[in-house]
């Protein structure tokens, strides 16, 4: 099914902010502009950048508060499926750092799928 635009930037935006968390390296790069590329949006990752790079320090918080009004609209299943991918993506490189799995956590919450995220990361 063909996201939205909307869809789009909420993908693109939560994983440039989670890779940004600590500093983007160039899998993670390589992974959001293959992300863009899958979802065919090009507008919509420039924005995303363009979002975290506004101010690195607020980039998180100012991200969180934009995916809350727009996620609470979101059904169980699709918050899940974002929390998921997430988390699959910060596990290409092999490992999670603290601060990312911190951030994903904060997220979980926000969005009432702690348990859900717990089991992803326990499989």
């Amino acid at each position: 099914m063909e996201k939205s635009s909307e869809e789009k930037r909420v993908y693109l935006l939560l994983k440039a902010v989670i890779f940004h968390y600590h500093g983007l390296d160039e899998t993670e790069k390589r992974d959001l502009d293959k992300t863009a590329e899958d979802l065919q949006a090009p507008e919509e990752y420039k924005w995303a950048l363009d979002f975290v790079a506004e101010d690195y320090i607020t980039a998180f918080d100012r991200a969180r508060d934009y995916l809350n009004l727009i996620i609470s609209d979101y059904t169980k299943d699709k918050r899940v499926e974002l929390i998921n991918m997430v988390w699959q993506a910060n596990n290409l490189k092999g490992y999670v750092t603290e601060m990312e799995a911190t951030a994903m956590l904060k997220l979980a919450k926000d969005w009432n799928v702690q348990k859900e995220l717990v089991d992803l990361v326990l499989k």
